[in-house]
């Protein structure tokens, strides 16, 4: 009886460190398949099983000759590294399973892609959009709005484009877009009040000089914002930057002194040099960039500075036109210049007589 307890002891036996084998075969290819195991740390004590107690055993060789032949013999060797195999191991009457789980070590900790890394490091919250980012673009937008022409401007256009940029990829185009159209119709506002309290002889001048202004401000605003015109004005919202700030200023400014600006024009044209050429010419082309409908308005103001603007002349008309002209001649000589047939006849005495002191002067010299 004992002999067969042995037996079915050293069977059980064998087929324990046939397993045993079979693991350590695994082990030994996944380790070949994957990167060295990180080091060697202390394992954790482990528990007691209901059926024995876990024992660490080195992983060894083991020939399949007999119950009890290919035992290792001599010293042990020093335990194995907790390499998570799952070994079964004879404690008591029965074997338990257990896997051996390796301590935490910093080497196993989850380790995050490096551009990763960097792209969480680089995340722009809204928080930072309204403290850092958004204060830079409040003060350059100020100080373009408000530069006179040929002004030096202490801004650097990079560091601006560059925040538009970061924004836009971080995705707050919607709340810059916002943020930009309030800045502006603030300012407009201010500029529309501002002409308001100007007395008529000083209107026209200011509202060239505030149309004039804004217009070359758009020159420099337009391109620092244009990452987000592209990627969020012009695919979402289906427009473009320069005509929405353009008919910012319509609204806001130009629409509420079109009726106070346009008699002022109109008595103006019929004062020579009462304004400046170039500041009739600034203000009527830029009222036809504005609207063009305002044309209707002052037909032949709008004529004398764009083209077309006037249907084309027919033959029988031609009388009607030629009063006009005689008309402007009229005005002129009661202002003050002489008509051109006097101007010509003076031009061709002139002629006349340098000619004859020609003529005079070859014979004398012959």
């Amino acid at each position: 009886m004992e002999e067969s307890m042995e037996e079915e002891e050293g069977g059980s036996y064998e087929a324990m460190m046939d397993d045993q084998n079979h693991n350590n075969w695994e082990a030994a290819v996944e380790g070949f398949r994957q990167p060295p195991p990180p080091p060697p740390s202390i394992p954790a004590p482990a528990r007691e099983t209901p059926g024995g107690q876990l024992l660490a055993m080195p992983a060894v060789s083991v020939d399949r000759k007999g119950p009890k032949e290919g035992l290792p013999m001599g010293p042990p060797p020093p335990p194995p590294e907790a390499n998570g195999v799952i070994m079964m191991l004879k404690s008591g009457d029965a074997a338990s399973v257990a896997k051996a789980a390796p301590a935490p070590t910093p080497g196993s900790t989850i380790n995050i892609n490096t551009s990763t890394s960097k792209f969480l490091m680089n995340v722009i919250t809204i928080e930072d959009y309204k403290s850092t980012y958004w204060p830079k673009l409040d003060g350059a937008i100020d100080q373009l709005l408000t530069q006179s022409p040929g002004d030096y401007i202490p801004i650097s256009y990079e560091q601006i484009y560059s925040c538009v940029y970061k924004c836009v990829c971080q995705q707050h185009s919607e709340q810059m877009y916002s943020d930009l159209i309030k800045k502006i119709t603030n300012h407009l506002e201010r500029v529309s009040k501002e002409l308001q309290a100007s007395p008529p002889d000083l209107y026209i001048e200011r509202f060239n000089i505030a149309l004039g202004q804004y217009m070359g401000a758009l020159q420099s605003i337009v391109p620092l914002f244009i990452y987000m015109n592209k990627f969020y004005i012009e695919t979402k919202l289906n427009r473009d930057l320069k005509d929405d700030l353009i008919k910012l200023f319509t609204e806001h400014v130009a629409e509420k002194h079109i009726y106070s600006l346009m008699p002022l024009l109109l008595e103006a044209q019929s004062t020579p040099f009462q304004v400046t050429p170039s500041t009739m010419a600034n203000i009527v082309k830029g009222l036809y960039t504005l609207r063009p409908e305002w044309v209707q308005m002052a037909p032949t103001l709008f004529s004398k500075f764009i083209p077309n603007i006037l249907p084309r002349a027919v033959e029988s008309e031609l009388s009607e036109y030629a009063a006009q002209d005689q008309k402007l001649q009229r005005e002129l000589i009661q202002n003050g210049f002489m008509r051109g047939d006097q101007s010509r006849k003076r031009a061709g005495d002139e002629l006349t007589y340098n000619s004859s002191s020609a003529c005079a002067s070859s014979r004398g010299y012959r």
